[in-house]
């Protein structure tokens, strides 16, 4: 079986089987580690938030002990008359401990939020950059919508856990530890009661901790997906599908059941753990009641247990529930967030599949830079989820473009004609055979330098949401005006731009929509002529317009191929009879080769494809013996 052209948009089946790919994905090995190695570009900042929280955490218990001291010395003294001068003395040193606290955790609120921040931004652009790095074939068997889910929902999910956990887990962690020394000091039967439920608490929290992080999984899918579908339906393209079928209606339902499956698993989320939480709460809000029954009883047996211990040790309980209720959470954040990074670090150890070799070369100078040779060429897709063989593509192309000339290739839609111009710039690899480019294997060649010296026109042009001068631009950063002028010049489209009233400042619209088919083809040639490559991939550039707008592109494109290498794939003959030499490619082989007229004298595919179309011979036709003329396949 025999298919042409890169499998481009996902069908039910194989949406299915990239969900479940991506939900049943590896678990990623040393995460804990590859987490804190996230944070050693800002370790000079995180040491000095970590001992800035550890010396936050320490002044917290501070005051306590002061009111100990307010009480005891200074409002109850053996005396038995307040001793103002201490109590002021303490008041004070309250107030000055509580003011130095205070100023340390903004400064540390401004550390914490920098290196959150930081290290979610560098994970964003790491994320960014990876996807970038892969190569064609991963983007045609995954959805747009669930690489952004992947950008934007789960970096951004775990934005606050790399925001806060260091500053919460140190600086909640020194405070209950202090905390847990002062009550000691103050009473160590009052810290017996105040503690003796916590291992258990600790234990359930580690079995919701598992149920959220299955659920916080599910919820990521499911935010993916809803990605995906805002991402085809709401795009101009799906929009105008939507309309042109009267599907509002479907896709709004469509919508609606995913958000509602969002909404489900977010109430779980959040409720998961909620019953823990509230026993916790009432657990930690009676110990202070217990620990006035206890001290009670104390003092009826006769302990030395004084009034201000009793309300220092409270204060102190109180400054130990809060932290430790803080680690918990913090605890079940981490469980949660577990699935979110490991779906991160997932793509992110994604291995591009066309890579430079470790001895790869730029393309040599010289005069056979525009060499372009096809050398026993085979290509297949490797089996996609289900299937078991490989998808055969193209089978034993051979043919040479020499520099400078126009060589074309047609044939009836599904042979392989695409598949064979995404080769020479590598967007794929072949599976057998070789592609050389100036000499020299494209396999040994970087792919920036050999990407920079081939220009592209797709059938389907892509503009950004953004001026005509910008979409130029992105073909040379530092183009000047006047250069910018002469290729919108080269490809027939100046006179139009000075017409529009913004001129080369007009706003294209998304995918350049305000722009008719025709206008956006020859910007897209503009683009390549500013680039001035030595070969220029043309790919059924034309099929899509009308006639008017055929002829203007097409004198376009005899702009943009003069001088150039040319390789044309196109399903309108009218656009290639001029060319040097004409492969016509049927089930993945080249089944004839010649110029227009020969072919057409040849009487095989090629003529039936030109009397189809209703084109004319350029020469005067003799009739020949087909065998007598036929080019090898």
């Amino acid at each position: 079986m025999v298919r042409g052209g890169p499998r481009g948009g996902m069908g039910g089946r194989d949406a299915a089987a990239a969900r479940d790919e991506i939900a049943k994905a590896p678990k990623v090995p040393d995460l804990g580690r590859r987490i804190a190695h996230l944070f050693r570009p800002h370790r000079a900042r995180l040491a000095v938030t970590i001992t800035l929280v550890l010396i936050t955490a320490a002044l917290t218990v501070v005051p306590p002990l002061l009111t100990q001291r307010a009480f005891d010395d200074g409002l109850f003294p053996r005396t038995g008359h307040p001793d103002l001068p201490v109590l002021t003395a303490i008041v004070g040193a309250i107030v000055v401990v509580w003011a130095i606290s205070q100023a340390l955790g903004v400064w540390q609120t401004y550390l914490t939020a920098t290196v959150g921040n930081s290290v979610t931004a560098a994970l964003r652009v790491r994320l960014f950059s990876r996807l970038q790095d892969m190569e064609l074939g991963f983007f045609t068997r995954t959805r747009t919508g669930v690489i952004q889910s992947r950008l934007a929902n789960d970096v951004g999910g775990v934005s606050n856990v790399l925001s806060n956990t260091v500053s919460s887990v140190v600086g909640n962690t020194v405070t209950v530890l202090a905390a847990f020394v002062a009550m000691v000091l103050l009473s160590w039967q009052l810290t017996i009661i105040a503690l003796l439920l916590l291992p258990l608490l600790v234990v359930v929290q580690r079995r919701v901790g598992q149920r959220r992080a299955r659920i916080a999984t599910k919820t990521q899918e499911s935010l993916s997906e809803l990605s995906a579908i805002t991402q085809e339906a709401l795009s101009v393209s799906g929009i105008l599908l939507a309309k042109a079928f009267t599907r509002q209606g479907s896709e709004t339902s469509r919508y609606a059941a995913e958000s509602e499956r969002q909404l489900r698993l977010q109430i779980r989320q959040e409720m998961t753990g909620q019953g823990f939480f509230a026993i916790l709460q009432v657990f930690l809000l009676v110990v202070p009641a217990l620990v006035y029954l206890v001290s009670g009883m104390l003092l009826a047996n006769g302990a030395p247990i004084t009034a201000g211990t009793i309300v220092a040790f409270t204060t102190v309980q109180s400054r130990l529930t809060f932290p430790l209720l803080g680690l918990l959470r913090v605890a079940l954040d981490l469980q949660t967030s577990t699935a979110l990074f490991a779906r991160i670090f997932e793509y992110l150890d994604l291995k591009p599949a066309i890579r430079d070799a470790p001895d790869a070369i730029d393309v040599p100078a010289g005069n056979r830079v525009g060499l372009v040779e096809f050398d026993h060429v085979s290509f297949a897709y490797p089996p996609a989820p289900g299937e078991r063989e490989p998808v055969r593509i193209l089978d034993d192309v051979s043919f040479t473009v020499a520099p400078g000339r126009f060589t074309a290739l047609v044939g009836p839609s599904g042979a392989g004609k695409t598949t064979i111009g995404y080769l020479l710039p590598r967007l794929y690899d072949v599976t057998g055979g070789g592609v050389r480019f100036a000499g020299v294997d494209v396999r040994r060649l970087k792919q920036s330098s050999l990407l920079s010296r081939i220009g592209i026109v797709s059938q389907e042009t892509y503009l950004f949401h953004a001026t005509i001068r910008d979409n130029l631009r992105y073909a040379k950063d530092d183009a000047t005006d006047e250069q910018i002028e002469a290729a919108a010049r080269g490809a027939n489209i100046h006179e139009t731009i000075a017409r529009f009233p913004d001129g080369y400042d007009t706003v294209v619209g998304e995918r350049g929509y305000r722009l008719s088919g025709g206008e956006k083809q020859r910007v897209a040639i503009a683009r390549v002529l500013l680039k001035n490559p030595p070969v220029v991939l043309l790919d059924e550039a034309t099929s899509a317009l009308d006639s008017v707008s055929e002829r203007i592109v097409q004198e376009a494109l005899d702009a943009a191929s003069s001088g150039r290498t040319t390789l044309a794939i196109a399903h309108r003959l009218s656009t290639v009879l001029g060319a040097d030499e004409i492969l016509v490619i049927d089930g993945g082989r080249i089944v004839e080769r010649g110029t227009h007229s020969d072919l057409v004298r040849l009487g095989g595919l090629y003529a039936e494809l030109a009397a189809e179309q209703g084109v004319e011979p350029v020469d005067p036709v003799e009739p020949v013996d087909p065998a007598l003329d036929a080019a090898p396949a």
